[in-house]
């Protein structure tokens, strides 16, 4: 039977295609063709290995199409004749020596085979550390590859070892130029707590903050109070970065490099130098701070009535943790927190406020996932320990609700002007992944109407919540979300449910709310903030993010390896994260390892792969596992080189065996694939 081949333009058709290569795990890869959406895979060109030159995943490559397509897949094929630019030419591995020569294991899967280095002596390089290289020739098809030893970092169990291997694969920043430290000491010696004429004295007014235990910089606080015929008056204070960070400055320029702070386990790289990020701009309590507040007046029942933002000056009447916070609520006549009468009024306005909030949010159709999320715990030298759960309790949605108004508030606000302003878009998901979901959940046994609807989505969410199959929906509906990112195009957000959403409130490790300052800043002088650049900016910053998160999933990954490579054998329970023809993905309930389990160690059957179901079914003995599922794992095999762990199946105890419904749809294979959308608001890494 003959495919049908996915539309490419005359242009692509008639010209070579330019494109980003991504490297598959099998050996094979894809290069998506310039001129399409990052999430557009109809158009990707399928390239074997043997046609691959020297090119690795990342790289921009130029490729000529070839007649006929994939034997594999729907889609064109092609050969790369020329790798246009590269994405890096350094790469961190394990070095070792066998047969008198030196070589290098690149981590991951970039490289099948290890890369011969020269002369390592001159680094002092040993058996099995951990090393950066430099590639003086790539390796492709039949021919291997060559570099130098340009540092080494030591062995993987030293401390610190792992997180320094994650920051050179990512490229992430390292220490601040002198150039930036030092106009970041000129900031300081120059700030004076004397409140300026151009601001609004708010240091007697009660002010709060609420952030995570070990938080260093506190960049929002909030005030409340109840005004004339019931409404609300919410303030909400964040800090003023732009005093600081003078566009076009040496602290502009670093900030606009690294994008975003990135919250490692254990390490933190600062968009900003300390002395401005926890000192200068973090609101700290009995200091006066400097500060843009944004009056959001609320009617009675959550209606935003009327918005004002202004340059201000507040003294934090008290930092709060969340557990502070949460202990109150559950009990207001506590005496475990001191405070006074004032700010334990406060914090009430605050509960009520944010649950009239959080019920109109809901009304409107906004979404949430509760994915549980485990967090890992580390002993002074960075190494696991265990883990737990982050409870996202009354305290945390009392903050991301205020937050959610203020950044809706703002971008209102720039919107009202015609003004350009990078907003904080969430388009709506493809109407075929859509489709696929309500099959996919009509066969769990869930009736519902088009889940087009969003309505029907928060239906099935709170159908599904409590049910053994909750899991799979959740996991199911984040698949078929599309990623939030900054954009200047008017495309609102889908999972909020909002028109207009931008990201206002964290200007202390969040670039595009550093430019959202600005954008305030040339509205207050009556003129329009410019479109000038935005699309880039966007595209920029919203790489920057996907990278630290990406970083951070790396070095978690890394870390659990490490603390699983002595436990062989082990038992944990899992829920199924992936279904693919070749296998399972499972990730640890308790201890948040993903590991992979082939259909070798699953119970012999003859299984069918059912790619919009998401589950591979026996037809013989009517095994079934099925995205959601949870299991019995066990430890098999932990690959540090390539960072895989692999399960082995001690029981099924979720559903046992069953029959599913039989699809008369044909099916075809698809290579791994996580979609993220994650944005809930987190003081750490704030997402929405």
């Amino acid at each position: 039977m003959s495919r049908k081949r996915p539309i490419l333009s005359k242009k692509h058709e008639q010209a070579d295609v330019v494109g980003v290569f991504k490297r598959a795990s099998g050996g094979y890869g894809f290069v998506h063709p310039d001129g399409f959406a990052a999430g557009d895979r109809s158009a990707d060109v399928h390239i074997t290995a043997h046609r691959q030159r020297d090119a690795v995943s990342g790289d921009v490559v130029k490729v000529r199409l070839l007649s006929g397509n994939s034997t594999w897949r729907q889609g064109p094929t092609g050969e790369i004749i020329e790798v246009v630019s590269r994405k890096t030419t350094r790469f961190v591995g394990r070095y070792f020596e066998s047969s008198g020569i030196s070589w290098v294991r690149v981590d991951g899967n970039t490289f099948d085979s290890p890369i011969s280095v020269g002369d390592p002596g001159a680094k002092d390089a040993g058996e099995n550390d951990k090393v950066v290289i430099e590639i003086v020739r790539f390796p492709q098809y039949g021919q291997g590859g060559e570099g130098v030893v340009v540092e080494v970092l030591g062995a993987l169990a030293d401390p610190g070892v792992d997180a320094q291997s994650i920051i050179h694969e990512f490229d992430l920043p390292g220490p601040f130029p002198d150039e930036v430290l030092a106009d970041a000491r000129e900031q300081a010696a120059q700030f004076s707590e004397e409140v300026l004429d151009d601001r609004r004295d708010l240091t007697e007014k009660v002010i709060v903050t609420i952030d995570p235990t070990d938080a260093r910089d506190f960049d929002d606080a909030i005030s409340l109070d109840r005004i004339e015929n019931d409404h609300w008056l919410l303030g909400v204070h964040i800090a003023d970065v732009c005093h600081f960070v003078r566009k076009g400055s040496p602290l502009d320029i670093e900030a606009a490099r690294r994008g975003t702070s990135v919250y490692l386990p254990g390490h933190v790289i600062p968009m900003l130098p300390e002395i401005v990020s926890n000192n200068l701009a973090s609101l700290q309590p009995e200091r006066v701070r400097f500060t843009r507040t944004c009056w959001i007046e609320f009617s009675p029942e959550g209606i935003p009535i009327d918005t004002v933002i202004e340059r201000s000056a507040i003294k934090s009447h008290r930092r709060f943790t969340y557990d502070e916070v949460d202990t109150f609520l559950s009990n207001p006549a506590t005496r475990k927190i001191q405070m006074s009468s004032a700010i334990r009024s406060l914090l009430g306005r605050m509960r009520d406020l944010a649950r009239v909030l959080r019920s109109r949010r809901i009304a409107k159709g906004s979404l949430e996932l509760d994915m549980p999320e485990v967090k890992i715990d580390l002993d002074r030298s960075g190494r696991v320990t265990g883990a737990h759960v982050v409870e996202h309790t009354e305290s945390h949605q009392i903050i991301e609700e205020f937050m959610l108004a203020a950044n809706e508030a703002v971008a209102r606000t720039l919107s009202s002007t015609e003004g350009g302003y990078l907003r904080r878009v969430h388009a709506a998901p493809d109407l075929k992944k859509l489709q696929q979901l309500n099959e996919f959940v009509n066969e769990l046994g869930f009736d519902v109407e088009s889940l087009e609807s969003r309505f029907e989505l928060q239906k099935l969410l709170q159908k599904a919540r409590g049910c053994r199959e909750e899991h799979a929906i959740h996991y199911a509906v984040l698949r078929s979300f599309k990623q939030a990112c900054y954009s200047p195009q008017h495309e609102g957000h889908f999972a909020l449910a909002s028109d207009f959403y931008c990201h206002f409130t964290s200007p202390i490790r969040r670039y595009p709310d550093l430019t959202i300052h600005r954008a305030l800043d040339t509205i207050s002088k009556g003129h329009k903030p410019p479109h000038d650049g935005l699309h880039q900016l966007g595209e920029q910053c919203s790489h920057l993010e996907r990278r630290a998160e990406a970083a951070e999933r790396e070095l978690v990954k890394l870390k659990l390896l490490l603390f699983l490579s002595s436990r062989i054998g082990e038992e944990m329970d899992a829920v199924v994260t992936g279904v693919e023809r070749f296998g399972i993905f499972a990730q640890g309930m308790d201890l948040p390892a993903e590991g992979f389990l082939s259909r070798q160690v699953l119970p012999p059957d003859r299984y069918r792969y059912d790619k919009v179901g998401h589950v591979l079914s026996g037809a013989r003995e009517g095994n079934v596992f099925r995205l959601g599922d949870r299991l019995r794992v066990s430890v098999q095999q932990v690959d540090l080189d390539r960072r895989l762990l692999e399960f082995g199946l001690v029981d099924k105890h979720s559903r046992g065996k069953k029959r599913v419904r039989r699809s008369t749809r044909k099916v075809k294979p698809r290579m791994k694939k996580r979609e993220h959308h994650g944005e809930r608001h987190k003081k750490r890494q704030p997402r929405r």
